[in-house]
């Protein structure tokens, strides 16, 4: 599997260290030069759209700013090139339309790199709950973004670039669990301030949210203006009693369960041990013909449950 990279920032080494494990890293892609001594053995491009059509990889990673997904993904299935983009899938609702028709037509599938779904904690919980009737759920995750985060690079913390702030980045992954443990939510009403950061960046550092799915509502905060990075954490009630996960720890009633998964984590501990999972996986679909599950439909839910979010002030949003 030959295997190519574009942006080598803080996920871009990620992804890279973990194609070196399962396939062939045949080139990088980065505006900045300096990056290309830790690939000796790859070829270096600061033209995406000229790596793309001379190296012709079976697979591309895009981990590059949020607000050059789109034009990214769209080129590379153009290309009939497959795609493995980190998330967000994208950051506003028009871009959501054309990665979905740019999918459709091309031969090449897509995968978005929401990893958390693949930690052996998440997966317990989704099969503990194919059998049980939901009544709620709640969630939280409060952790630190502080200022010298956000001067790191010029597209953080912008509308424009980043799309969003905590929700559309750090509590993306947790968003999407709640609604995958439970159901799609019809509607969302949700609050979004800036708590620690006002005049330092443009986006949210704090969002409470109410979505009404129907019979329940679940409920979920997150925070970027915490004092420490806090494990995350979501309970789910059911007709059998309450399911809490917390990062990899698994809890039913109160009663840890021993997981098992692997003791490995590629870069920051916060992004859980599932990339290589996910990573795995979507080869295999490549290889195969297989669907891969979180492909643009799929990863699209939890960006039209954010820009709900956005949009909402306190309203109700239909979704």
């Amino acid at each position: 599997m030959k295997c190519a990279v574009i942006g080598l920032g803080v996920i871009g080494k990620v992804h890279c260290e973990i194609i070196q494990a399962q396939a062939q890293l045949v080139a990088v892609c980065d505006i900045d030069e300096s990056k290309f001594d830790l690939y000796p053995d790859a070829l270096h491009y600061t033209d995406y759209k000229k790596m793309l059509k001379e190296v012709r990889p079976d697979v591309v990673h895009i981990c590059t700013p949020h607000y050059l997904h789109t034009p990214m993904t769209v080129f590379a299935l153009g290309e009939n090139i497959n795609v493995f983009c980190e998330k967000p899938l994208c950051i506003d609702k028009d871009d959501i339309a054309k990665i979905l028709d740019a999918e459709k037509r091309s031969k090449a599938i897509l995968g978005v790199s929401m990893q958390n779904r693949y930690n052996a904690s998440n997966l317990f919980v989704k099969e503990f709950l194919k059998d049980k009737k939901i009544k709620g759920a709640m969630g939280y995750m409060a952790w630190n973004r502080d200022e010298a985060y956000y001067n790191s690079g010029a597209w953080r913390g912008k509308w424009a670039t980043e799309g969003g702030g905590v929700l559309i980045n750090q509590a993306l992954h947790t968003f999407d669990l709640i609604q995958w443990f439970t159901s799609y939510p019809q509607s969302i009403t949700a609050k979004i301030s800036n708590l620690s950061l006002l005049g330092k960046i443009e986006v949210e550092d704090t969002v409470a949210v109410e979505a009404d799915c129907g019979d329940y509502k679940f409920n979920f905060f997150a925070t970027n203006s915490n004092s420490t990075n806090l494990p995350v954490h979501i309970t789910v009630s059911t007709d059998q009693g309450n399911i809490t996960v917390m990062d990899e720890n698994v809890l039913v009633n109160g009663e840890l369960k021993v997981l098992s998964n692997s003791n490995k984590f590629y870069g920051k501990h916060c992004y859980g041990s599932g990339h290589e999972f996910i990573i795995k996986d979507f080869y295999e679909c490549v290889k195969t013909g297989k669907k891969f599950a979180l492909d643009g439909l799929e990863a699209s839910k939890v960006i039209k449950m954010i820009l709900a979010t956005y949009s909402s002030n306190g309203e109700a949003v239909k979704i």
